[in-house]
């Protein structure tokens, strides 16, 4: 029966075919072909099906469309794009006309729904994911409904951060130079103990990248507690720790408007690559704050403190599921940790921290002082990129934790775990496994997404953005990209003896 079915459909078609379609009809334009099989209930084409369809809904640009289309590329300093040229070419009424409309049309448009920028071709290493529109579909639909501004300003990230980022860009004076305004004495060094006009703004920089708790209000005056927050500053990247806040430390502390526009596009740019809706459940990472947050069902359940990548051993943005918890872990030493940093320690080091030769690795025994800690959260990726647990408790009360060997150490790394799997109806296996003392492995019932990605910016409780440091210089590349011309700050120092992942 299926048989028949089939050979009279085929019939039906093939009748339809030899009457609506001549064999002169090679010889008709594309357009008209595209009507005479539409008309059979024909699809034409095999590559652009839904855009061939229906040729009757084929959208036209016309003088409304391309002013709509000017005016957007004409704000698009709202979107820190004002660096970049967005040439609106072709006329309506033509072919080529057109599709040169078409074309500058969605080179704005991919820009806003996912960057201007590549960040794959901008990084080594970078697999979050996005979902990508039709962008085609959504220009015609626009162009067919009369709406193309409306379409082109709902590519943009939504979200209320985004807009608070736009209008701090706005407000610093849509810069479209690196050039700002002369600042008094700008490169002249303070001295602990003075007063200078700049002490207020670098006083509210110190906050912002959390070497101060909070503002003391003191003035012009550089007074004791600003030069404590300075000398940790100057430890960090580097810089002799003296106190005097020269030309090194203004370049982190001082930040003129250009730099502060610089840092926001970049940020708008950042928020564009990702997905617009990620999951409700999931974890994010910032690696240039080093905070993680953990969102449940769309809120947020937890944030707290990590440790990521040292420069030259940075922790690469990644999207990668978690998808089982490993109680009492252990920790096979890379090859790379192995030959750099633990060759030639002798078997005194070894018997110290509980390490032991195993098929040709070094491979570190379950405890307290192994350098995954107590927990282990393993995730699905080809870096071996992984949070944990760790042993140095210490590092969590510094404010630049860019320290790891590019794992992700988490604070209290237990109550997350604990946490974790309460929420996910398992804790009784999860504390059986960790009761042992041996290592053992608690699937998920479900894989828990996580984001580890890269940004500059927080937000104060207002909503106002904040900028941290950019302790990989990853900003530069991205700046470039946005037409940004060059700055070479200063970056976070590498060091530390710490072994761990």
């Amino acid at each position: 029966m299926r048989r028949s079915l089939d050979r009279g459909r085929a019939l039906q078609e093939r009748t339809c075919k030899e009457k609506c379609v001549p064999k002169s009809l090679v010889a008709l334009p594309v357009v008209a072909i595209a009507l005479t099989l539409a008309a059979c209930g024909i699809q034409s084409g095999s590559g652009n099906r839904a855009d061939t369809a229906s040729a009757q809904r084929q959208a036209q640009w016309n003088e409304d469309a391309v002013r709509d289309l000017k005016q957007a590329i004409e704000s698009r300093a709202a979107h820190g794009l004002d660096h970049l040229s967005f040439a609106v070419e072709g006329e309506p009424g033509t072919g080529a006309g057109q599709d040169a409309l078409t074309r500058s049309a969605l080179r704005y448009a991919r820009a806003l729904a996912g960057g201007a920028s590549d960040p794959k071709k901008l990084y080594e290493v970078y697999t979050l994911g996005a979902r990508k529109p039709d962008l085609e579909r959504g220009l015609k639909d626009a162009l067919a409904s009369g709406k193309l501004r409306g379409w082109l300003d709902g590519l943009a990230p939504q979200e209320e951060d985004y807009r608070n980022l736009s209008r701090a860009y706005l407000a610093l004076g849509k810069q479209r130079s690196d050039t700002a305004k002369p600042i008094p004495d700008a490169g002249k060094p303070i001295d602990p103990g003075t007063s200078d006009s700049r002490m207020p703004a670098i006083e509210r920089q110190l906050v912002a990248s959390g070497y101060l708790d909070r503002a003391d209000n003191a003035g012009d005056r550089y007074a004791e507690p600003l030069v404590r927050a300075v000398k940790h500053m100057q430890v960090d990247y580097g810089i002799k720790p003296d106190g005097v806040i020269g030309e090194k430390a203004l370049e982190i502390l001082n930040l003129s408007d250009a730099d502060r526009a610089r840092e926001i596009a970049v940020a708008m740019e950042r928020m564009r690559w990702l997905d617009r809706a990620p999951p409700g459940t999931r974890i994010d990472v910032n690696l240039a704050a080093a905070r993680l947050t953990y969102w449940r069902d769309g809120k947020i359940a937890d944030t707290r403190k990590v440790v990521v990548g040292e420069p030259d051993t940075e922790t690469p943005q990644l999207g990668s599921p978690i998808y089982r918890l490993v109680a009492n872990p252990t920790w096979t030493v890379p090859r790379s940790i192995q030959n750099k940093e633990i060759a030639g320690k002798g078997a005194g080091y070894m018997k110290r921290n509980n390490m032991v030769w195993k098929d040709g690795w070094i491979v570190q025994q379950p405890g307290p002082r192994n350098s995954l800690g107590l927990v282990k959260f393993d995730m699905k990726n080809d870096h071996e990129i992984y949070l944990h647990d760790t042993p140095a408790k210490q590092l969590f009360a510094e404010v630049q934790r860019q320290r790891s060997h590019g794992c992700v150490r988490v604070e209290d790394a237990v109550g997350f775990a604990e946490k974790i799997a309460r929420d996910e109806g398992m804790l009784d296996q999860w504390n059986k496994a960790r009761a042992t003392g041996k290592e053992g492995f608690v699937e998920l019932p479900r894989e828990i997404p996580v984001r580890l990605f890269y940004s500059t910016i927080l937000f104060d409780d207002e909503g106002a953005p904040v900028i941290r440091a950019d302790p990989y210089g990853w900003n530069d590349r991205v700046a470039e990209a946005l037409g940004f011309g060059q700055r070479q700050g200063s970056r976070l120092r590498a060091g530390g003896d710490d072994v761990g992942p």
